[in-house]
Parts: structure tokens; sequence; C-alpha cells
């Protein structure tokens, strides 16, 4: 009987300790929650009025083109989390709409526009919090914004009608925007995209032409419609970044212009394009479509 006791006991203690663990387990997990809800808080509180510069800064650009006719939602990541940001009903200021988890690391310093499934698959500007720190840092939200514009107007339109973004489709491949293996090295290459580029600073619209027929006969399809792709879309943002970057006495944007070539080259390489479009056809500016096509022919 006495045995009997003993190990009765010896149960209810331990069955005491584990429910005591759990509970303090549990409340430990509740503060850690809450403690994060509240970092969150503090974020925001701080942040908000940071939106209001913003929105400030689009309303004296907005009538520059359309592609800046209305402000995006802004996702900016904190500490593994979407902090998303979106306008109120009457559209005049910003509020915090969530959270949501990042589906995978994002790096300090990202600009980018891409859709949010955690927020029904809306076109958002993702950024890091960094960006409010300068004047700078609000243009490059602008920039964000004529993505955000590019996605919702014409850019899928104009994409399906590429051989290269087709075929990315079909086969799944949603990083080709990026990671095309593009022959930036080949002399074939750069030798002439830098005869372009001289063309079009010295305004000389005959050299310019002899470099782009000197491109098309070099690359193939999926690398001609790559380049274009890349000098409409980014070249298009650049230019609307460097236009308000001047008004604002900033300097400009010049990434790209380096003698190695890659990617951003292109940036650079369509916004001076788009530059001396705009010269002899400035209903371009308003046209992305048509400007699009213009870029493509030689």
């Amino acid at each position: 009987m006495c045995r009997f006791y003993h190990w009765a006991r010896v149960r209810w203690v331990c069955h005491f300790l584990i429910q005591l663990a759990l509970q303090l387990i549990q409340s430990g997990s509740q503060e850690e929650a809450q403690i994060g809800i509240s970092m969150v808080d503090e974020f925001v509180e701080l942040n908000i009025e940071k939106f209001g510069a913003l929105i400030v800064l689009h309303e004296r650009f907005k009538a520059l083109n359309p592609a800046l006719e209305k402000c995006y939602p802004v996702a900016v990541v904190e500490d593994d989390q979407f902090l998303i940001f979106d306008l109120d009903p009457d559209g005049e200021d910003y509020q915090f709409i969530k959270r949501t988890p990042t589906p995978m690391p994002v790096p300090t310093g990202v600009r980018a526009a891409f859709q949010l499934e955690d927020y029904g698959g809306r076109i958002v500007s993702v950024v890091t919090p960094e960006v409010f720190d300068s004047l700078g840092g609000y243009v490059t939200l602008l920039h964000e914004f004529v993505h955000c514009f590019q996605y919702e107007t014409c850019e899928q339109s104009i994409k399906m009608g590429l051989d290269i973004a087709r075929q990315a489709q079909e086969s799944g491949d949603f990083m080709w925007e990026i990671e095309h293996p593009f022959p930036y090295t080949a002399h074939a290459f750069n030798i002439p995209y830098a005869d372009y580029l001289a063309g079009l600073e010295n305004e000389d619209e005959e050299q310019v032409s002899k470099a782009r027929k000197a491109l098309q006969t070099y690359l193939g399809v999926h690398d001609y419609e790559y380049m274009v792709w890349q000098e409409w879309k980014e070249g298009f943002a650049r230019w609307v970044e460097n236009t308000v970057r001047l008004a604002l006495a900033l300097p400009e944007n010049k990434g790209g212009m380096e003698p190695t070539f890659s990617r951003v080259t292109f940036y650079a390489g369509g916004e001076a394009r788009i530059k001396s479009l705009s010269k002899t056809e400035p209903e371009l500016l308003s046209d992305l479509p048509k400007l699009f096509k213009r870029m493509y022919a030689i």
C-alpha cells in the first residue's frame, strides 16, 4: 500500500511539473509574440509619418507622366516580415494594412516591384526601411511605382509578344528577366553597344542605327528581345527617376554606364534612347506600348 502511494505521488508530481513547464513555455511564447507585435507597432508608428512625405513628393510630380498618376502599396521588409502599407479609402494617406512573413530572406537595400500573394496578388513596391532615410530613397519609390504602372497597364501584353517570355512561361522559368544568360562579355556585343551609347550621346542617329543593326545581326532572337525588354522596362523607370532627381537638384542615377557591361547597362542605354526619341516624338512618353515598338525597331 505504501509502495502504491509512493508511485502515485511520484506520478502526480511528474504530471504537475510537466503541466507547469508547458504553461511556462506557452507563457513565454505569448510574451515573445507580444514583444514581436509591440516591435511592429513601434515600427509602424515611427514610419507612418514618412509615408506622408511620400504623398507630398508624389503630389508634386504626378503630372510628370501618366506612370505617376497614382500611388501604389508599399511593403517594407523588417525582421523577415512584409509590413504592408496602402492608401486609406479616401486615397489621401497611407495606412498600415497587415504584416506577413517573407517567403525567403530579403536583402537589405532591396528595391523592387512584384505581386504579393498575401495581398491578393496585387503589385506592390518592396523596400527595406532605409529607403526613407534620404530624399533619393523617396525618389526610388517613385521609380518602383513606374514598374507597378507598367505591370497594371501593358507589361503582360507586351511580354507575351516576346518569344523569350512565352518560352519562359511554358517552362516555368519565372526568373528569366534577371537570370537570362546574355553574352555581355562578347566583343560582338559590347563593341557595337558602346558605339550605340556613343551615338546617343553625340546625337548621331546614323551611328545609332548602324550599331543597332550590328546588334540585331549578332544577337539571336531571344537575346535581342531580352535587351530591348530591359531597355524599355528599366530604361523608362530610370528616365522618370532621373527627371525627378534633376528637378530636386539631386545627382542623376548613372548606374550601368561603367565599361563592364551588365543587365544594368540596358537601364542606362534604355534611358538614353528614350530621351533621344522624346525630342522628336514626345507622344511616346505617354504611350508605353508604342514606345516599346519604337525601341524594338532598328
